[in-house]
């Protein structure tokens, strides 16, 4: 550590650090719904049956059993409204976790808000799924997500502790 900074300068820097790597975080996961969302809106106006067994068909898989024969079934109930009803909701994802991104990034104590709110609300799936059914995958998103609600109401915590302190 550098004798020359205060440890609260460097709490706030850890933390600064911290809430930038989950805007970064949220960044990625909202351009990856956008990607998705394009996906979805190129399917319009093609027969996404047959696009699907294409794939299927590129992939090497048995189209006869389980996974794929559920994906093809899927695929079959997919309409031009429908799927622009899923690339809206993803678009509208997208955004969500594009401004939370920003407010993240820019320090913003609503995004602090909404980190921990939306983080929260999928802890307890994440919990149910684990104990029905556990994998490492299950435990490690479970994990992410508890590590950032807790960072998020640690990092308001620490706003509001020093709330009288600062002015900006």
């Amino acid at each position: 550590m550098n004798p020359h900074v205060q440890p609260s300068q460097a709490s706030a820097a850890t933390r600064l650090a911290a809430i930038r790597t989950v805007a970064f975080f949220e960044a990625f996961k909202g351009s990856v719904v956008l990607m998705a969302a394009s996906g979805f809106l190129s399917l319009i106006h093609k027969d996404v049956h047959l696009v699907a067994a294409k794939f299927i068909h590129h992939m090497h898989l048995n189209p006869a059993s389980r996974y794929p024969l559920i994906f093809l079934d899927a695929a079959s109930n997919l309409h031009d409204r429908r799927l622009v009803f899923l690339a809206v909701g993803a678009i509208t994802y997208a955004f969500v976790r594009f401004l939370e991104a920003y407010g993240l990034y820019t320090e913003k104590a609503w995004a602090e808000v909404l980190a921990a709110v939306s983080g929260a609300i999928y802890v307890p799936f994440e919990f149910a799924k684990l104990l029905r059914r556990p994998t490492w995958h299950s435990a490690l998103f479970l994990a992410i997500n508890l590590l950032v609600v807790t960072l998020m109401v640690w990092a308001l915590l620490q706003r509001r502790k020093h709330a009288g302190y600062d002015t900006a």
